[in-house]
């Protein structure tokens, strides 16, 4: 098997994903879109803020958590701090089975910096 970088594997991930704008993670909010907004990133990057009605489950807990907390059939928009660990999220739960997945493109910080609301 080839060695691959982690920026390597990444890029593979995005070609095999849908990226979604922050933007339009704000419209589907405003319209009250039944989505999951997935917060994969740390339990310290957690408390210092998120998407309002996000659901926290850390990366590296996802494959084995996920399934008893979120339904196959749901939509789902992934968001970690840049958009590199939920585009790796959103790839695994793809190979598991969850069709309507989509990774929030720039992540929590692309959600900031467009103004969106922030709880916690």
């Amino acid at each position: 098997m080839p060695i691959r970088s982690g920026g390597e594997l990444i890029n593979d991930a995005k070609r095999r994903i849908r990226e979604v704008a922050a933007a339009d993670v704000r419209e589907m909010q405003a319209r009250g879109q039944p989505v999951v907004y997935l917060d994969v990133r740390e339990q310290n990057e957690w408390n210092l803020g998120r998407l309002p009605r996000a659901t926290f489950l850390p990366r590296g807990t996802l494959e084995t958590t996920i399934e008893q907390r979120v339904p196959r059939d749901a939509t789902i928009v992934v968001y970690c701090a840049s958009g590199n660990r939920s585009a790796l999220a959103a790839d695994t739960l793809q190979q598991m089975g969850y069709r309507d997945v989509a990774s929030m493109a720039g992540g929590f910080r692309a959600w900031v910096e467009g103004g969106g609301d922030v709880e916690g």
